[in-house]
C-alpha cells in the first residue's frame, strides 16, 4: 500500500534494479526526480546485493511506476569484477564468456516481463572493462571484444522491446563543460568498501540519463531557421539567389541543410523567418541543389521587419505555443530581441564559421527534438498545416457549414484502442491548447486506467479531400449509467475549427445513451480554446472545476455537422 503524501497523491516508486549497493545512483536518480517535476514525489527501491536476476523479478512482482536497469560487467561473471579479479587463467577466459552469455540469456525474459508492467530504463556495461588477458592495453583481445559484441546485441534487443529504452553512450562519453571518459567512472575503493562501483560524477550522470529515459522532457515541434550565414553562406541581398552557397566551402550550411530535411521528416515543423526581400528568397528556395525540400518548409516568413514580428506569425501559422519552438540565427542580436519577445522560446546561435560547434548543435537538436517512435501523424503535420492555411482562407461570407461540408470530411471514432497505442499516448502528453485540463500520465498511469470498470477510451481521425491528418483527438473516462465522467479530451491544433469536437460529443451520447457528460475541465493558462468551447455548449463562462453538459442543450446549442462518421 503507498502512502499519499502532503498534497494527497501518492509517491511515484521507481525501482532501481542492479547486482551492486544503489547507494548514491539511487540518491542522484531521487534528485534529478525532484528537479525536473519538484511537485511529485518519488520512492527508489530497490532488491539485494549480487542478485540481478532476482532484482528483476522482484520489480515485475511490485506495483511499481517505472524501473531503472543497470547491467555492469561483474552481474555477467563475478570474476569481471575487482572483488573476484585475478582468476583469469588462460583455461578461464572461455569459461567466463560462456557464463556471461548465459547470464545475458537469463536476463532477457526477465526484462521482458517487467517492461510488460512498465516502463524501463536500460543501461549496461557503463564501466571499463576489467584488465583480463595477456596482450597489452593497447591491443583489443578477441575475450574482450567476444564479450562486448554479445553485450550489444543485448541491447540491440532490449532496444526493440516497446517499453524499454537503453541508454545512449553520448550524453556519458561528452557532457557539456566536463570530460567525461571511461577512466573517471570506476571508483575502486567504494567497490571494494561497500560494493558501489561508481565516481559521484558517473553516477550522477547516468541518474541523469536514466531519469530522462524514464520521464523524458516534452518534445519540441517547430524549428525557425533564418536564412542567410544560417540555411546558406552569403547574404541574398548581396549576391542574389544564384550567389549563396551551401556545398563546398560551405559545406557546413549544408550538413545543416540536411538536419533540416530529416527532422521534417520526422514530422518536425520548419519555418523561415527572414529579413530579405520575399522575391528574392522566392527564387533562392526554388534552387534545384537545395538540400531540403521546399515544401518541407512552411511557413516562410520574409520582410524587412522584425525578427519577432515574424516568428509571431509562424507561431499563429502553426497554431502552437512557444515554448514549443526553437529559433536558430547567425545574430546574437537578432536572437536577442525574438528572445525578448518571447521569453520561453529555444534561441540558439548558429555557428556559421565552427564546424566542430555546428556537430554540437546537431546533437542539442536531436535531444530537443527526438522521440522514441515516428507515427504516420507526424509526417502530415507540415502537409495538413498547409491545406488549412487554404481552408481558412476562405471568403468570410461562405456559410461555414455549407464550406466545411464542401470538403468531404470523414471523422473516425475507435473505442476498441488499447494501452499500448504509442500515438493516443504521445498524443495526451503534448497537446497543450485543446487540453481539457492539462494532465500528464506516466505510462504505468495509463495502463491501470484499462484495467477499471466503466473506462472507456477512444480515438478521433479525420481525413477529407486535402488528405488525411491522421489520429487528432483521444476522449477518456468512466460511464455510470446514465452519466459519462470524462477526465481525458486533447485534440490536436491542426483540427481546430472543422466541427471534429462536436461530433466526438455526439458520438458518446449516442454510444452510451447517456444523458448528461460531466467534464473535469480545469484552466491551465494554454487551454483557452478548449475553455471558450466548453462556454459555448455550457451557455456560459466556465470556471474551475466540473463543467456539465446535458444531451438536450447539447443538441440545442450544437451547429450543423457536416462529415461523414464512421464508428470502430
Amino acid at each position: 500500500m503507498r502512502l499519499a503524501n502532503a498534497s494527497g497523491a501518492a509517491p511515484r516508486k521507481i525501482f532501481l534494479a542492479c547486482g551492486f549497493t544503489p547507494l548514491h545512483l539511487g540518491t542522484f536518480l531521487k534528485a534529478w526526480g525532484k528537479l525536473s517535476r519538484p511537485d511529485d514525489e518519488f520512492e527508489i527501491v530497490h532488491g539485494l546485493f549480487g542478485d540481478l536476476c532476482g532484482n528483476l523479478e522482484r520489480a515485475a512482482r511490485e506495483a511499481v511506476d517505472a524501473a531503472a536497469v543497470v547491467v555492469e560487467w561483474p552481474d555477467l561473471d563475478p570474476r569481471l569484477g575487482i572483488r573476484n579479479a585475478g582468476a583469469w587463467s588462460a583455461a578461464a577466459l572461455s569459461d567466463i564468456a560462456g557464463e556471461a552469455k548465459r547470464n545475458l540469456d537469463r536476463l532477457r525474459p526477465r526484462l521482458e516481463e517487467l517492461a510488460r508492467r512498465c516502463p524501463v530504463a536500460l543501461a549496461a556495461a557503463t564501466l571499463p572493462f576489467p584488465p583480463i588477458s595477456f596482450v597489452r592495453a593497447y591491443q583489443a583481445s578477441a575475450f574482450e571484444l567476444e564479450l562486448r559484441q554479445a553485450v550489444a546485441e543485448f541491447l540491440v534487443w532490449a532496444a526493440r522491446e516497446p517499453s524499454v529504452k537503453v541508454v545512449g553512450t553520448h550524453h556519458l562519453d561528452s557532457v557539456p563543460g566536463s570530460e567525461r571518459v571511461e577512466a573517471e567512472r570506476f571508483d575502486a575503493v567504494m567497490e571494494l568498501a561497500a560494493g558501489f562501483p561508481y565516481t559521484l560524477k558517473h553516477a550522477d550522470a547516468l541518474a541523469s540519463v536514466l531519469w530522462n529515459l524514464l520521464y523524458p522532457p516534452v518534445t519540441k515541434k517547430g524549428l525557425i531557421t533564418d536564412l542567410d550565414d544560417t540555411l546558406w553562406e552569403g547574404i541574398l541581398g548581396e549576391v542574389g539567389a544564384d550567389g549563396v552557397r551551401w556545398t563546398e566551402n560551405a559545406a557546413l550550411h549544408g550538413v545543416y541543410q540536411r538536419f533540416l530535411a530529416s527532422l521534417a521528416d520526422t514530422g518536425v515543423l520548419v519555418g523561415v523567418a527572414s529579413k530579405n526581400d520575399p522575391e528574392l528568397v522566392r527564387q533562392a528556395l526554388n534552387r534545384r541543389d537545395l538540400l531540403v525540400a521546399k515544401d518541407s518548409i512552411f511557413p516562410v516568413e520574409a520582410s524587412w521587419g522584425a525578427k519577432s514580428l515574424a516568428v509571431g506569425r509562424i507561431l499563429k501559422a502553426w497554431n502552437i505555443a512557444a515554448d514549443s519552438v526553437v529559433f536558430l540565427d547567425d545574430s546574437p542580436l537578432e536572437l536577442a530581441e525574438v528572445k525578448a519577445a518571447y521569453p520561453e522560446m529555444e534561441c540558439i546561435l548558429f555557428p556559421a564559421r565552427d564546424p566542430n560547434r555546428l556537430w554540437d548543435l546537431l546533437w542539442t537538436l536531436r535531444d530537443l527534438f527526438g522521440r522514441t517512435q515516428i507515427v504516420e501523424e507526424d509526417r502530415l503535420r507540415t502537409a495538413s498545416l498547409r491545406n488549412s492555411e487554404e481552408i481558412f482562407a476562405a471568403p468570410r461570407e461562405v456559410d461555414p457549414t455549407e464550406f466545411l461540408a464542401s470538403l468531404g470530411g470523414t471523422v473516425t471514432i475507435d473505442y476498441g484502442i488499447g494501452a499500448d497505442d504509442r500515438r493516443t499516448f504521445d498524443l495526451i502528453n503534448k497537446t497543450n491548447q485543446f487540453n481539457l485540463n492539462g494532465r500528464r500520465f506516466t505510462e504505468s498511469e495509463w495502463r491501470e486506467r484499462f484495467q477499471g470498470p466503466g473506462h472507456f477510451a477512444a480515438t478521433v481521425s479525420y481525413a477529407d479531400k486535402y488528405g488525411p491528418l491522421g489520429k487528432i483527438a483521444v476522449v477518456a473516462g468512466r460511464c455510470d449509467g446514465g452519466k459519462l465522467a470524462v477526465d481525458v479530451w486533447v485534440q490536436s491544433c491542426r483540427a481546430f475549427s472543422r466541427r471534429i469536437e462536436h461530433h466526438t460529443l455526439r458520438s458518446l451520447f449516442e454510444r452510451f445513451g447517456a444523458r448528461e457528460m460531466e467534464f473535469d475541465y480545469q484552466a491551465t493558462g494554454r487551454n483557452g480554446p478548449l475553455g471558450e468551447f466548453m462556454g459555448e455548449l455550457a451557455g456560459g463562462e466556465v470556471g474551475a472545476g466540473p463543467v456539465r453538459i446535458d444531451r438536450a442543450s447539447f443538441e440545442g446549442r450544437c451547429p450543423g455537422l457536416p462529415h461523414r462518421v464512421e464508428m470502430v
